[in-house]
């Protein structure tokens, strides 16, 4: 299944940086061309399942959220 998802690029110095709008995903590239196909690789691989080699271990962490 294909989904379209909106992409910004920006230069950074030698860079150029491309993100998703939708998802947290970003890449870059020596060209803008080269950072939009890096995003795309990038994207697929957020949506590829896990393939775990072992059981994923459960951890409970507390985080301070908030001022007190």
């Amino acid at each position: 299944m294909k989904r379209p998802f909106a992409a910004t690029v920006w230069r950074e110095r030698k860079w150029y940086v491309s993100q998703c709008l939708e998802l947290d995903v970003a890449s870059q590239g020596r060209t803008e061309d080269e950072a939009l196909a890096n995003l795309k690789e990038a994207i697929e691989l957020h949506f590829e399942l896990p393939q775990a080699t072992r059981p994923p271990h459960v951890h409970v962490i507390e985080v301070e959220v908030g001022a007190a």
